[in-house]
């Protein structure tokens, strides 16, 4: 197997909007979709005279974020302005932390590989801090594309929005694991409810920075780096792997034509054209020193206790990695379905774990929550609370078929009648389909006619081939259509042996 050409080298700053009622630094709100600039004041449009008060939620929200993610919490912090000027920052900086952010130091596990060679990876994180957010710069984006006079608007109410930038380590290796790693992320931090994590709102941007390492030694015996390219604009997931990949490739057949390397040519900002699937070149990356960092004066420093941070610890709920982990040696379910129920968040996570409460096997439940309560909210597009069928109806339901009082498929039809019918209670949805239970007796005179009647199917299973009994449940179920499927080909076979 010949050798990769060159290693994709990625680290990832994610920005996380954290879910206040408030800016970070004034009583704005934060809500999405109001008419744009009705949402702002002299705080946040950086006004002659005004001052900015810190909100405490936000601090406690990055708190729990990066004890989640391992992160040292420091009992000092402090408000640094960084300078820079566009349209859309109107006091001309933005106020973030640089030399002493909040958290330091964390890391999140992820898997990468398929299910049979799945591996764990550590992606280090080198900090998360919290900053204000800048406003939104509408473009008229067919006009650019056209070449036509473009058309730019401001809507400054996201400006001064809490986020808090979550920036990894260059620990990722390809445009796959850059996905586990932003999946894994989002999960994390939609269980820690810390954010609603909505890209379309804008509520989660993620920026790559990414390079390529080429096998061939330079003098020092080390590979040859390509200058690191930040890319911007990526509004999902897909958009974040398919500019790695097409970001990685560039750059390598970029080296192949000028052979520069880091330090030789200067790092570039590029934005994502998700249409044309190429990047383009917006500006040169600044370094720390054009943003002339300095403390914001009108800002007190942040001082943390250890006790605060114990606190906020043990407020902490169970996370995905943990959850996944006790459901396969709790409930002996696969790794596979532990992932699914845990990846469709908390609330479908708590739905499962009350079905076994109330008395449904984990593996049935399991089995009906994939099959049959996720794809019913995906067809209704509503989330688990707005579900019709309560964990304890569901329960009941499968505790019946449990039971042997209903096989699955008459338990399917109960199940569709109680989401259509919210009201009504598991054992009147079985009175209304007129289903009773079958006494043996009656199951051994049905399935004696069967093999009557069909003495082909009986010479079938005498030959060795006990496969051409299930020809028969078809048969039963006409002639009793609550006749269970797996009674008769148990009776059937019993019968069959004995003659």
């Amino acid at each position: 197997m010949n050798a990769p050409e060159y290693t994709t080298i990625v680290g990832l700053e994610v920005h996380v909007q954290l879910k206040t009622a408030s800016k970070l630094f004034c009583r704005c709100s934060t809500q999405f979709g109001a008419p744009p600039n009705t949402q702002v004041c002299p705080v946040c449009l950086g006004l002659p005279g005004s001052l900015p008060v810190l909100n405490a939620q936000a601090v406690q929200l990055a708190m729990r974020t990066g004890l989640a993610l391992q992160c040292r919490i420091a009992n000092f912090t402090k408000w640094d302005r960084k300078n820079y000027f566009y349209p859309d920052l109107p006091k001309g900086y933005q106020i973030s932390q640089f030399d002493l952010p909040i958290c330091a130091e964390g890391f999140l596990e992820i898997e990468i590989g398929s299910e049979a060679t799945a591996t764990r990876k550590k992606i280090r994180l080198v900090r998360a801090h919290l900053e204000e957010d800048a406003g939104k710069s509408l473009h008229d984006e067919s006009a650019t594309r056209d070449r036509k006079k473009s058309d730019t608007r401001i809507d400054l109410n996201r400006t001064g929005t809490p986020l808090l930038e979550i920036v990894s380590e260059p620990d990722i290796r390809s445009a796959e694991e850059a996905k586990s790693y932003l999946t894994e992320l989002k999960l994390l931090l939609e269980y820690l409810d810390v954010s609603d994590c909505n890209m379309q709102e804008g509520s989660l941007r993620v920026d790559a920075n990414v390079n390529v390492h080429i096998p061939n030694k330079d003098p020092n015996g080390k590979p040859i780096a390509t200058p690191i390219v930040e890319v911007k604009n990526l509004n999902s997931f897909r958009a974040v792997e398919r500019a790695i990949q097409y970001e990685s490739a560039r750059q390598y057949q970029l080296w192949q034509q000028n052979g520069l390397s880091i330090g030789q040519a200067p790092k570039q900002t590029r934005g994502w054209d998700d249409q044309d699937g190429i990047t383009t070149l917006q500006r040169e990356k600044e370094e720390s020193a054009d943003y002339r960092y300095f403390p914001d004066p009108d800002l007190v420093p942040v001082l943390i206790e250890e006790s605060e941070i114990d606190h906020v610890l043990q407020s902490l709920c169970e996370l995905p990695q943990t959850k996944r982990q006790r459901f396969v040696s709790e409930y002996q379910i696969k790794p596979y379905d532990a992932e699914v129920i845990v990846s469709q968040g908390l609330a479908i996570a708590t739905y499962f774990e009350s079905l076994i409460k109330l008395g449904s096997t984990p593996k049935r439940a399991a089995a009906w929550m994939q099959q049959d309560v996720l794809r019913t909210l995906r067809d209704q597009d509503i989330a688990i609370d707005q579900f019709a069928v309560t964990p304890c109806k569901l329960a009941g339901l499968l505790v019946a078929i449990e039971s042997g009082k209903l096989d699955t498929t008459r338990g399917r039809e109960v199940f569709n009648q109680l989401v259509q019918n919210p009201q009504i209670e598991v054992e009147a949805a079985i009175d209304s389909l007129g289903i009773v239970q079958v006494d043996n007796q009656a199951m051994e005179q049905l399935c004696a006619e069967l093999l009557a009647a069909n003495p082909d199917v009986v010479e079938k299973v005498k030959s060795g081939n006990a496969k051409a009994i299930g020809s028969l449940v078809g048969q039963a179920k006409k002639k009793n259509p609550n006749a269970d499927p797996r009674v008769v080909q148990e009776l059937c076979l019993t019968i069959i042996n004995a003659s």
